[in-house]
């Protein structure tokens, strides 16, 4: 296991700029997101071969995040052709730790045979089934020892419902200082046509995020993670600090 610990921060070192023009990052980086989904450039990028269906600075604040937290376990839902998975398991065998625990209500078999045969599969464990069933829930909890530092990443059915589930069942898993990732907040902004469905307008993961902290305390929005301005994951940092 690789011990980062002892390296000491060269961030006092680094001139960033404390006036930023926040209006204009913003505005900027909601026409590029814009631009982006509409010609679903997410859908050309590849991490070590295999297609990951992201932002490259989504993955940029990924990478920082869990070298922050160092888990023990990464749980995503919703893997699609599993790029997600082997992204994080790279990240996680740079640590030297760690596991990916991958869950699918259908992992086709074209995306089974490449993550079973990559490289990286010995950290990777695939789950499939309903994420929100209580078959699944019981078969990822067996896999996860206790007081294990877990992140979970939410990117699965983007309806409301079925994220504020995801959200409900999946807190237990994550300690103070963990976190849940939600992906696709941006989602509710973009529905409409070219760029995602309109039944997703007032009924997104953004909608669970918010229905969430309302009534969980545990749990709040890192605000530092928003800092590229284009993702299509704003406020979807969760972390829990109690």
């Amino acid at each position: 296991m690789s011990d980062y610990r002892h390296i000491p921060s060269l961030r006092k070192y680094v001139q960033t700029r404390a006036d930023k023009n926040i209006r204009e990052l913003e505005e900027s980086g909601g026409r590029w997101i814009k631009a982006l989904s509409e010609n679903r450039l997410n859908y050309e990028i590849d991490w070590l071969g295999v297609p990951v269906i992201q932002t490259p600075e989504d993955l940029v604040l990924m990478q920082e995040l869990i070298f922050k937290v160092q888990p023990d376990f990464i749980i995503e839902t919703g893997i699609a052709h599993g790029g997600g998975l082997v992204f994080y398991a790279s990240l996680m065998e740079l640590l030297g730790k760690g596991t990916v625990i991958g869950v699918d209500i259908e992992i086709r078999q074209h995306n089974r045979e490449v993550i079973e045969t990559h490289p990286l599969s010995s950290r990777i464990v695939l789950v499939e089934g309903d994420s929100t069933s209580k078959e699944v829930l019981q078969d990822v909890r067996r896999k996860i020892p206790g007081r294990s530092q877990v992140i979970v990443c939410l990117d699965s059915n983007h309806t409301k419902y079925h994220v504020l589930k995801e959200l409900e069942l999946y807190q237990s898993f994550i300690m103070p200082g963990g976190y849940f990732i939600v992906f696709d907040t941006v989602i509710s902004r973009l529905a409409g046509p070219g760029n995602a469905e309109e039944k997703y307008i007032n009924n997104s993961p953004k909608e669970a995020v918010d229905e969430f902290l309302q009534k969980n305390k545990s749990f709040e929005i890192d605000k530092s993670f928003n800092k590229l301005f284009v993702s299509c994951t704003p406020d979807g940092y969760l972390k829990r600090i109690r």
